[in-house]
């Protein structure tokens, strides 16, 4: 049995990431669609977006790679 695949990330609301800053850095996020996540590149950290919701936690985030 396969996994069905997973629907697309919805869009966030950009009065949302108008507000939201990185808890690090509290620099502003940049929002990446096709990941489902929030960019911090002062951080170096992707904030993930789980069923719309974004968790600003940073242990939850993962370290961005050089270059992305």
């Amino acid at each position: 049995m396969t996994a069905a695949p997973s629907p697309p990330p919805a869009d966030l609301d950009p009065r949302l990431l108008e507000v939201l800053v990185c808890p690090v850095t509290r620099a502003p996020l940049f929002y990446d669609r096709a990941r489902g996540e929030l960019i911090s590149h002062s951080a170096k950290l992707a904030y993930p977006i789980r069923d719309g919701v974004p968790i600003m936690l940073p242990e939850e985030a993962r370290s961005l790679a050089e270059g992305e």
